[in-house]
């Protein structure tokens, strides 16, 4: 049976809405495209942005290798931020917001100028970008269990669901994004540790393969938007109490802590 995209996108948004996953679309439309699954992930956003929220990044996922091996697939994919994912280093979500959240860490990147596919190349990427800061993503899965395909994430907006940006506001003059270490505390111990490299070799080379992939879509990265190149390890899920820290070189650090609704920072 051919996937709607309407009622697919539907039942993603009711999902997310009501705290309530649903069976992975891979498995109630076995025959889905990827292709499908991105107009799945545009209808819910022209949704949004028709209800009042604003388009202010992108995010790239599955740039590792690992991650691809897991998705048996050859790129990454890619979701959209809006206004209400973004947080400021320090605060406090409430795992009330999200269904089975992880979180990530990664470098940001803030654009200065468009950058608009299909023949972006690095140096077009330098030349757009305004400043890098560390980042913290938050990623969440209204499909089951996080039982999901290649198909099944890029539907569900890439599984976005929050940044937190930290740091200092760097320029990329004089800075080897290959070689930029980054380490990893959870609850104030040491967790993980990475490079830059882990994400496609370079993380300019991401926001070059994300600029060109949109391009099919008719959608480009903009001035002033903020574009999580990916992240430098894997996902970690966010439980009650929990606090991370990134600290990457250069380029200075981000925390995120993760509460219970009444005891949370947010709302």
């Amino acid at each position: 049976m051919k996937v709607s995209i309407h009622a697919a996108a539907t039942d993603l948004l009711a999902a997310e809405e009501a705290k309530q996953p649903i069976k992975p679309l891979t498995v109630t439309h076995p025959a889905i495209t990827v292709d499908e699954a991105y107009y799945i992930q545009l209808e819910q956003i022209r949704r949004k942005v028709g209800d009042g929220a604003i388009i202010v990044g992108k995010k790239i996922g599955a740039t590792s290798k690992a991650i691809q091996q897991m998705f048996q697939v050859d790129q990454p994919d890619y979701g959209h931020l809006l206004d209400d994912m973004m947080f400021l280093d320090g605060d406090t979500l409430s795992l009330d917001r999200y269904l089975q959240p992880k979180v990530e860490f990664e470098i940001a990147f803030v654009l200065k100028k468009d950058l608009k596919g299909p023949n972006v190349t690095i140096l077009d990427v330098l030349d757009a970008t305004d400043y890098i800061v560390p980042a913290i993503e938050v990623i969440d899965s209204r499909i089951e269990n996080w039982n999901i395909k290649f198909e099944d994430t890029v539907a569900d907006n890439g599984s976005s669901a929050g940044a937190i940006l930290g740091g200092n506001p760097t320029s990329l003059e004089n800075i080897d994004l290959t070689n930029i270490g980054m380490v990893v505390y959870k609850n104030g111990e040491y967790f993980d540790s990475a490079a830059g490299a882990a994400v496609m070799g370079n993380p300019l080379r991401a926001v070059a393969w994300l600029a060109n992939s949109l391009a099919k879509y008719d959608v480009w990265l903009k001035a002033g938007e903020v574009v999580l190149s990916g992240a430098l390890t894997a996902a970690v899920p966010a439980e009650h109490n929990d606090s991370f820290t990134a600290e990457f070189a250069h380029i200075g650090s981000v925390s995120v802590s993760f509460k219970s609704q009444n005891e949370a920072g947010d709302n």
